[in-house]
């Protein structure tokens, strides 16, 4: 079965732990759920200094985004 997991990053661009921002990724069955998942918590993951996240199938990239509105 393939997971799906988003990547937290900072404003450069660079990968955050997510232990060190305090906060748990989940893996998700399918994209719908990773989706809802970062519906129900971007503006905590913004608040803990995470800029964008990169939305992963198994290792494949699916798509980025930033998190604060332009």
């Amino acid at each position: 079965m393939m997971t799906w997991h988003w990547r937290l990053e900072d404003s450069s661009g660079s990968p955050l732990d997510p232990a060190a921002v305090g906060v748990e990724v989940p893996k998700s069955e399918n994209q719908g759920d990773a989706e809802s998942w970062l519906g129900e918590n971007w503006r905590d993951l913004l608040d803990r200094g995470v800029a964008t996240v990169t939305l992963f199938e198994e290792d494949r990239k699916v798509y980025g985004m930033g998190l604060a509105a332009e």
